[in-house]
């Protein structure tokens, strides 16, 4: 059978989207939600009280709430946005799957490659539509830098290298479940998935052999914490958490690395690094690809705030390169991010086509940064990291539209 139509196809009809999870990343719901223009929240689910209470008053008191995500899988809603913690994605995606549900997963898909696995065969086995929230594949700084190796500006991509500067990492990452193993296996997966997937389509392959290294050089030292638990990252949010040092009110649990890198091999040859630090008093990322013919820099990620350079001439030290692009867009919503790939992700729901997001790139994302955490954690071993089945990676670069058998 092919993935089912929603109950809600027609272009005058809105979709019906339920959120689970209302967190921070539940704002992406206000993306879906334009009644009358082809779609609208109709249900949330959370095991907070006060979260739903937050959520009628962004969606209105006719929005249906629950604390059972199964309550959403009733036919009452023709797509689910699940952007709950990352230890939840994987069983929850599973049942929403199997219930034949079109679902966006935030990054990352799981945080284990064994679960991203299980949550591409259920696709597949049931036939329902599976996006993953790979937003950076919107965002104009990207779509700059992909189009200028498309174009030939640089000639066949050799190298990519990603130095991220996380500087509001101690807010972001070590004050709730970000700093646990147990909730995310590491940040060089929590945080790096989106990088990893950009390495990946700038350089057009997937890592197959990684080496890690790092460990928790800061935050781990700091012994004021607190149980955080109902509140949101905006209560504790602020410019003057700063030296790093003065932070307070950190998670009682802190085991996971504020600096780490990766050295990535590519099964087409190209050679990729990742680096990351929690710490830094600036916050943004810094790619350089460099080609057979020239070299590309992103300096500044947003728009408005940013440039990407060229060089493709011999020189010595020349900081303005032989060309600059300025980076469009704004600086607000990862650049126009959210709402480009929510836009896409109801348009996949609807009529399906292709995606610049790509399940099978999720899930090698999440292999690479779980294969780096394993060597990290091992003395920096260099690891092989685990091949998709062959069966699984044909349906999802097909479109979801290969016949597919329920057992």
């Amino acid at each position: 059978m092919t993935a089912p139509e929603t109950s809600a196809q027609s272009a005058t009809e809105d979709l019906r989207i339920g959120v689970i999870g209302l967190g921070s990343r539940s704002a992406l719901g206000r993306h879906a939600h334009r009644p009358g223009e082809g779609s609208r929240v109709v249900a949330v689910c959370d095991l907070d009280p006060e979260a739903l209470a937050r959520a009628r008053e962004r969606y209105g008191d006719e929005v249906r709430t629950t604390t059972d995500h199964r309550d959403l899988l009733d036919g009452s809603v023709d797509a689910v946005l699940l952007v709950t913690p990352d230890d939840a994605h994987e069983n929850l995606a599973v049942d929403i799957l199997t219930a034949g549900v079109p679902v966006y997963v935030e990054k990352p898909l799981t945080i284990t490659v064994e679960g991203c696995d299980r949550v591409l065969a259920a696709a597949r086995e049931h036939g329902a539509r599976l996006y993953v929230g790979h937003n950076m594949r919107h965002m104009p700084m990207v779509l700059l830098l992909r189009d200028l190796i498309l174009r030939g500006e640089i000639g066949e991509v050799k190298a990519v290298w990603c130095r991220h500067f996380v500087g509001n990492g101690g807010d972001y990452y070590f004050k709730d479940w970000h700093a646990e193993r147990a909730r995310t296996t590491g940040l060089l997966l929590q945080k790096a998935a989106h990088d990893i997937d950009v390495i990946h389509w700038l350089a057009g392959g997937y890592t197959r052999r990684v080496t890690g290294m790092g460990a928790l050089t800061l935050y781990g030292d700091i012994t004021d914490r607190a149980d955080n638990r109902g509140r949101l990252m905006k209560d504790w949010f602020s410019y003057d958490n700063w030296p790093p040092l003065s932070q307070r009110g950190l998670h009682p649990v802190i085991d996971v690395e504020d600096l780490s890198m990766i050295s990535m091999a590519l099964d087409n040859g190209v050679l990729a690094s990742y680096e990351q630090c929690h710490y830094t008093p600036d916050y943004w990322r810094n790619y350089t690809v460099i080609g057979t013919e020239g070299r590309i820099e992103n300096f500044g990620d947003t728009g408005g705030k940013g440039v990407v350079r060229l060089w493709n001439k011999r020189t010595d030290y020349n900081p303005d390169g032989d060309a600059t692009f300025p980076i469009p867009g704004s600086s607000e919503g990862h650049g126009g991010a959210d709402a480009s790939i929510i836009a896409e992700f109801l348009r996949f729901v609807r009529v399906g086509g292709a995606t610049a997001t790509s399940p099978v790139a999720a899930r090698e994302s999440v292999a690479t940064g779980v294969t780096a955490t394993e060597s990290l954690r091992n003395g920096s071993i260099p690891l092989d990291v685990p091949t998709l089945d062959p069966a699984l990676h044909d349906y999802f670069e097909a479109g979801q539209q290969a016949e597919v058998t329920s057992h």
